[in-house]
């Protein structure tokens, strides 16, 4: 029987009768060690959305460091919009309200 070679340099063939993707004699090792990598950056990627939980690249006990840098910009955005408002308000007041 005759397979395909899909990742010859992970040794992993595919079986065109079946539809399986299988090894061919070798391990699947770096395979699912590049899984594992790619597992831990996604669950990196759900903490960073969710503002909670300590990121791969970070230093120890900053857990809730993106909640609370989110938090204050976005005080300082609405502090800065909200005075761009008050002050066209105010200088309608100013010029007689036309």
């Amino acid at each position: 029987m005759a397979y395909i070679q899909v990742l010859p340099e992970f040794g992993l063939v595919a079986d065109p009768m079946v539809g399986l993707v299988t090894s061919a004699g070798e391990s699947l090792s770096p395979v699912l060690e590049k899984v594992a990598i790619l597992e831990a950056t996604s669950g990196d990627l759900i903490n960073m959305l969710s503002g909670t939980g300590n990121l791969l690249a970070s230093f120890p006990n900053r857990d809730k460091g993106l909640a609370i840098g989110g938090a204050i910009t976005s005080y300082w955005y609405g502090l800065a919009v909200g005075l761009f408002i008050a002050g066209i308000i105010a200088f309608k007041m100013m010029t007689g309200g036309q």
